[in-house]
């Protein structure tokens, strides 16, 4: 089981508006491929609704709207995928998390939620997790 964070999501859907550089293109690659395991049944993933949410704030902009809608009732549908909720005492216990940890919100918040789960790795491209003791970030950047 690992983590599965929104902007591996982003990397896979969002249509840039600019060319890509290589290591931009590799990672795009790398998400399509997550997203493909995932939807394939082969990878057990986990995120939150806060993260789903995520998902869908970013994407909207590109992405015809009965497309998206489809695609996070699909990811309800996958038996592959657990989808926390997320309480106020939870997302309050976050922010608290990211002072120390000096992260933001949404990322302590998974951090967190990773915690309580006992599950140490997770699929971003978000660099500020690698300075996070006992998470590991997948997938590794050459």
């Amino acid at each position: 089981m690992r983590f599965l964070d929104a902007n591996v999501f982003v990397y896979a859907y969002y249509k840039p508006k600019k060319q890509l550089t290589q290591k931009e293109k590799q990672m795009k690659e790398q998400a399509k491929k997550i997203i493909a395991e995932v939807s394939l049944g082969r990878e057990q993933v986990m995120m939150t609704v806060v993260h789903l949410s995520e998902v869908v704030n970013i994407l909207k902009q590109g992405m015809p709207l009965e497309r998206l809608t489809n695609l996070v009732r699909g990811l309800f549908m996958l038996d592959n995928i657990i989808i926390h909720g997320v309480t106020r005492e939870a997302y309050f216990a976050a922010t608290e998390l990211g002072d120390d940890l000096k992260l933001e919100a949404n990322d302590a918040l998974a951090i967190d939620v990773m915690r309580l789960s006992d599950v140490a790795e997770i699929y971003t491209f978000d660099e500020d997790f690698d300075n996070v003791e006992g998470i590991t970030r997948l997938p590794k950047q050459t």
